[in-house]
């Protein structure tokens, strides 16, 4: 099958275009036509090795978390699904490889469709679907009436989480440039901030839960703004112990981690917020909870620009310009 992939890690890998073999299946996978998938900043950032000792995977490495598609074929103890549904999902990061015509998965990682979108539209979904859901709903548990910051509100991950937000009865707040502020006011936000003209950090006070994508100094600001008892979630930097042990991962990563987040652990701490790092876990039970919100109204997906496959180098180049405003995705046609 006809798959992008890069043959080692690199600051400019190339994504290479190439025959790679066919998905192997195991009891309880699915085996799916691809029929678009999305571009990530996390893919992007395993291209070059900044995970490689986290996540470690064998060369060549076909990219790729999160598409849609159409299930060709069913493992033996395959319960929920066969062959001809239409589906979409996110990739553990130990079998990934969503640029490439099919793919082979677990059941459990992956739900139906939702009725009232396109594959395309389904594609953009899954990473940063999850990603505000196990944000706001696991971990923050957030409830009517609090206050939400999101960085960065007309990216990926902010499009969707300021409707994760505003469906579980939040006022949100958000950073843009001017001309995003009407996009992220049809999607719900209450509090728009240019991030050109004003600082965030000085004109919010007391917030609920900040879901942080950026750098650690606005990561401080962001902790700065939150009420005791708050939630301060990172997705960018820097990992924590917690992390640290769900990923099973030695004790000199162990350690290495522990002073990482050492300073901003200390710091929340003493204002008595609570900080996460997450790190999305594929979870078909969770996007069957999006898809219920998607066919109902109450979220809708939000692309920036479609790919045909054979341009998906372009594609992620033109992600990490930064320049998007929602999700970018490659559609097989």
């Amino acid at each position: 099958m006809e798959a992008f992939f890069i043959e080692k890690y690199a600051k400019q890998a190339i994504l290479r275009l190439g025959d790679r073999p066919e998905p192997k299946m195991g009891d309880n996978d699915l085996l799916i036509e691809i029929r678009a998938a999305s571009i990530n900043q996390l893919d992007s950032k395993l291209k070059t090795g900044e995970f490689k000792l986290i996540i470690p995977h064998a060369m060549p490495l076909i990219l790729g978390h999160d598409l849609s598609g159409v299930v060709l074929k069913t493992g033996s103890r395959v319960t929920r699904f066969k062959a001809g549904d239409e589906v979409y999902g996110c990739l553990p990061v130990n079998r990934i490889g969503a640029y490439a015509e099919r793919v082979a998965v677990e059941e459990t990682y992956f739900a139906r469709k939702p009725k009232n979108i396109t594959f395309e539209e389904a594609a953009s979904i899954p990473v940063v679907g999850l990603t505000a859901w196990q944000a706001f709903v696991d971990i923050a548990k957030v409830k009517p009436g609090q206050r939400v910051f999101i960085q960065a509100g007309s990216g990926g991950v902010g499009t969707i989480a300021i409707q994760v937000a505003k469906h579980l009865g939040a006022t949100v707040a958000t950073t843009v440039s001017g001309p995003s502020a009407e996009m992220v006011k049809g999607l719900g936000a209450d509090v728009i901030i240019d991030y050109r003209k004003d600082d965030f950090g000085a004109v919010l006070k007391d917030y609920d839960a900040a879901l942080n994508s950026q750098d650690a100094a606005s990561l401080a600001k962001s902790a700065n703004i939150l009420k005791s008892g708050g939630n301060l979630i990172s997705i960018s930097s820097p990992p924590d112990p917690a992390y640290a042990r769900a990923a099973g991962l030695n004790a000199f990563l162990r350690m290495a981690i522990w002073g990482m987040s050492y300073s901003i652990r200390a710091a929340t701490r003493k204002r008595g917020v609570r900080y996460t790092f997450l790190f999305m876990r594929p979870n078909g039970a969770d996007l069957e909870q999006l898809t219920k919100l998607i066919e109902a109204g109450a979220i809708r997906p939000v692309l920036d620009r479609t790919f045909p496959f054979a341009e998906t180098p372009q594609a992620m180049a033109y992600v990490e310009t930064g320049r998007a405003k929602g999700k970018v995705v490659v559609s097989m046609g």
